[in-house]
C-alpha cells in the first residue's frame, strides 16, 4: 500500500472528505500543521518530494478519518483480486505447505487471500499512528468482523515469514470423512467389471456385485458411494481402461509444427482417400466409389496435384507425383504414411527407412529417391503429422454434399448416411469436373486462417505465389518428367515397319527400325495414351519419343489418301538419307576393283617328289604300268631319296 502522497497524488485518489483543487489540499496541510507532524515513535510523517518540482508528500494517516478508511477499503479489495499463489516464498516455508495450498479450490484460497488483506490492513494502520489494539478495532468496525478473529489469524501466522502468511490463512476445515465399509474383494470385483471397453454402466455392474456378496457373504456398500470411489480413480487410468489405448495416448497435447520456416514447394504431404460418393467409373458395371489421391504443399496448404482411381495404387501416386513436377517442381521432402501405394519400390525404392516390403540387393530406386526427394514417414489418419487429413474434411463440405451429388453421397460411415444414400450415381466425367472446381475454389479461397495466411488475409494460392517467387525452385527437365511417367513392361518392335502395340494403340518412330524384333520399355502416361510413348532400351537407356497412328475407317478414302502420301513422303526422305550416306554408284565401284584385279601366278616346281604307290589288285594302275629298264644311276638315285625318306642320311 502507498503510504506517502504529494497534494496531486491525493487530490487524484477523490477520496472523502479531501480538498479537489491541490492548492486547497496545501493550505489544508498548512492549517493543520502536517509538515511538522510525528508518530508514536516519532517519525516524521511529512517529507519533501524528490524529484522535479519539490513539495511535500504527506503520510496517508494525516488524512481525515473518512479518506483513511477508504483507502484501507480500496487496499483491500486490491489484496483480494491479487492472485498470491506465484509469490515467492519465504524463509518459513518448510513450515507450511504449499503444495496442499496450491492443490486446493478457489473458494478455499479466496478465503485465504481475504484474511491476508485484513492482516495487512491492520497492520499498516500500525506503522501510522495506532496501536495494535486500535487498529484491530478499527479493521474489525470496517469489514464486520470480530475483534478475537482477527486476533485468531494472527496467532496461526505467528513466527512465520510474511510471505507464507497465505497458505497458514487457509480454512484447514476437510469435511466428511467418515467412509462406509466395504469388503476389498468386493471393490475389486466392481472394478474389473466396470473397467472394461465395452463400457458397461455402473448399475448393471452394481447388480452382479450385489449377486456375487449374496453369495460370498461380503459386505458392500451403496451403489453411490462405490460410483463416487470409482471416479476417484485417475481419470488418464479410466480413459485407458474404458476407451482404449488410442484415447489414453490423445490424452498427451499434441504437437504443434511451425511451418512459417519453410517455403513454397520445400515439403508436400500426399494421402489416399476414398471418396463418400458413388460414380458410375468407366469400364465398371456397377457404381464404385473411387480413390482420391492429392498432394499437398505443407508451407501455402495449397492442393498442387490430385488423380482419380479405382483403388490406392502405385501408379497414380506416380502419376500424381509427375503432375507437380510437370507444372511447379521438385520438392526436397516429402510426408507420406507407409501404406502400400507409397511405400511401393516404384515411388520410394532405395530409402533408408522404408520399412515396407523385402528390400533385395542391387534393387532399383524408386522415382522419388532419384529425383533427390527425402521421405518421411508419417502416423495414417493423423493431422497433426499430414495436414492434408483436414483438406479431405473440406471436401467432404464443399465437394461430396455438393448439390450435384444429392443421392450419390454415401456417408462417411454406415452410420452416418443420409436416407437416400445410393439412390444414384453420378457420372464420372461431371465428377471429374466437380472435383476439379472445388479444388481451385479451395485453393482460392481468401481471408485463411493459417500462421502463414493470417496477417495477410491471403488464399492459399497467393500464400504459394508469393513464396514461389522468392524461394530456390527445383525445375523439372524433360528427362526428370519421362523418369516420373508411368514405367510399363518390355513390348517388341513388330514386322514389317517396327511399330509397337500398348493396349491397341500402335505406335512408330523411324528409330524402330533398328529395333526390329527387338525388346523396348515405353513409358507413358495412361491416361492419356494418345499423347505418344517413350522408348527406352531394357537397360534403362532412351532411344526416342514414338507417336500414335489412330486407326482408320476401312472405307475412309480421305484417311487412305493421307496415309499414301505420308508413306511417299517417307520413302523420299528414306531416299535422300540413302543418297547422303553413300556417295558412289555400284558402277564406280566395280571400275576401281577391276584396276586392282589379281592375275593368276604360275605353279611352282617341286623340288621333293614322294612316289606314289598304289594298292595292290588295282586292275586300271596295272593295264597302265610299262615297265622299262632300270639303269644303274637310277637304283642309286632312287635308293638315296627312301633313306632321305626315312630319316637317314644322304651320304
Amino acid at each position: 500500500m502507498k503510504e506517502f502522497y504529494s497534494p496531486a497524488e491525493a487530490v487524484a485518489q477523490k477520496l472523502p472528505d479531501l480538498p479537489v483543487r491541490p492548492e486547497d489540499f496545501t493550505r489544508l496541510a498548512r492549517r493543520e500543521g502536517w509538515r511538522s507532524a510525528v508518530n508514536m515513535n516519532g517519525t516524521p510523517l511529512s517529507r519533501k518530494r524528490k524529484g522535479h518540482g519539490g513539495g511535500w508528500e504527506y503520510h496517508w494517516t494525516l488524512f481525515p478519518v473518512a479518506a483513511q478508511r477508504e483507502l484501507q477499503k480500496r487496499n483491500i479489495v486490491r489484496q483480494q483480486k491479487e492472485n498470491d499463489s506465484a509469490a515467492t516464498r519465504g524463509q518459513t516455508a518448510d513450515r507450511v505447505d504449499w503444495d496442499w495450498f496450491d492443490r486446493l479450490p478457489d473458494e478455499r484460497k479466496t478465503k485465504a487471500r481475504y484474511r491476508l488483506s485484513v492482516l495487512e490492513a491492520v497492520c499498516a494502520l500500525q506503522r501510522g499512528a495506532l496501536s495494535k489494539d486500535r487498529a484491530v478495532y478499527a479493521i474489525a468496525n470496517q469489514q464486520k468482523l470480530g475483534k478475537s478473529t482477527i486476533f485468531n489469524w494472527f496467532k496461526m501466522v505467528e513466527g512465520l515469514d510474511r510471505k507464507d502468511w497465505l497458505p497458514a490463512l487457509c480454512p484447514r476445515h476437510a469435511g466428511r470423512t467418515k467412509t462406509v465399509e466395504c469388503d476389498p474383494r468386493a471393490w475389486e470385483v466392481i472394478k474389473a467389471d466396470y473397467l472394461r471397453q465395452t463400457k458397461p454402466t455402473f448399475s448393471s455392474c452394481y447388480r452382479r456385485l450385489e449377486k456375487i456378496a449374496e453369495n460370498k457373504g461380503w459386505t458392500i456398500a451403496p451403489e453411490r458411494t462405490l460410483q463416487r470411489r470409482m471416479q476417484d480413480i485417475a481419470p488418464e487410468i479410466l480413459v485407458l481402461m474404458r476407451d482404449g489405448p488410442e484415447a489414453a495416448a490423445r490424452l498427451y497435447p499434441w504437437q504443434q509444427r511451425d511451418r512459417t520456416e519453410l517455403h513454397a514447394l520445400e515439403a508436400v504431404n500426399a494421402d489416399c482417400h476414398t471418396v463418400d460418393v458413388w460414380v458410375n467409373y468407366p469400364g465398371e458395371k456397377k457404381p464404385v466409389r473411387p480413390t482420391l489421391i492429392v498432394i499437398q504443399d505443407l508451407f501455402s496448404n495449397k492442393i498442387l496435384a490430385w488423380r482419380i482411381d479405382l483403388a490406392p495404387s502405385a501408379t497414380a501416386v506416380r502419376l500424381c507425383f509427375y503432375d507437380v513436377f510437370r507444372t511447379d517442381g521438385i520438392p526436397s521432402k516429402a510426408f507420406l504414411d507407409n501404406g502400400r501405394e507409397f511405400a511401393s519400390k516404384m515411388i520410394t525404392g532405395g530409402q533408408k527407412t522404408r520399412y515396407r516390403f523385402k528390400v533385395k540387393p542391387g534393387e532399383m530406386n524408386g522415382v522419388l529417391t532419384d529425383l533427390g526427394v527425402e521421405v518421411h514417414w508419417t502416423k495414417p489418419y493423423s493431422g497433426q503429422s499430414k495436414p492434408i487429413e483436414r483438406a479431405f474434411r473440406d471436401f467432404c463440405n464443399d465437394i461430396w454434399k455438393h448439390p450435384a451429388c444429392e443421392g450419390a453421397y454415401s456417408g462417411n460411415s454406415p452410420t452416418n448416411k443420409p436416407e437416400n444414400a445410393g439412390s444414384r450415381a453420378i457420372e464420372f466425367e461431371e465428377f471429374v469436373a466437380l472435383i476439379e472446381s472445388g479444388v481451385a475454389e479451395y485453393n482460392a479461397r481468401p481471408g485463411r486462417n493459417t500462421d502463414v495466411c493470417r496477417k495477410h488475409k491471403w488464399s492459399f494460392d497467393q500464400a504459394f505465389a508469393w513464396s514461389y517467387e522468392r524461394s530456390p525452385i527445383r525445375k523439372a527437365s524433360e528427362e526428370m518428367l519421362r523418369m516420373a511417367m508411368l514405367s510399363s513392361q518390355p513390348v517388341t518392335a513388330r514386322q514389317p515397319d517396327g511399330s509397337v502395340w500398348l493396349m491397341d494403340n500402335r505406335y512408330h518412330a523411324e528409330f524402330l527400325w533398328g529395333m526390329i524384333g527387338s525388346k523396348v520399355v515405353l513409358r507413358f502416361d495412361p491416361e492419356d495414351l494418345h499423347a505418344g510413348v517413350h522408348a527406352y532400351h531394357l537397360n534403362g537407356a532412351y532411344i526416342g519419343f514414338a507417336e500414335c497412328r489412330d486407326k482408320a475407317g476401312f472405307s475412309d478414302i480421305a484417311e487412305g489418301r493421307a496415309h499414301e502420301r505420308s508413306r511417299r513422303k517417307m520413302q523420299k526422305i528414306i531416299r535422300e538419307r540413302a543418297d547422303l550416306e553413300v556417295k558412289l554408284g555400284w558402277k564406280q565401284v566395280a571400275d576401281l576393283e577391276a584396276q586392282v584385279r589379281t592375275e593368276p601366278t604360275a605353279a611352282p616346281e617341286a623340288r621333293l617328289v614322294r612316289p606314289v604307290r598304289p594298292a595292290s589288285g588295282n586292275t586300271a594302275l596295272e593295264e597302265e604300268f610299262v615297265e622299262e629298264p632300270v639303269t644303274l644311276d637310277q637304283a642309286e638315285q632312287s635308293a638315296r631319296i627312301l633313306r632321305v625318306l626315312q630319316g637317314g642320311r644322304n651320304d
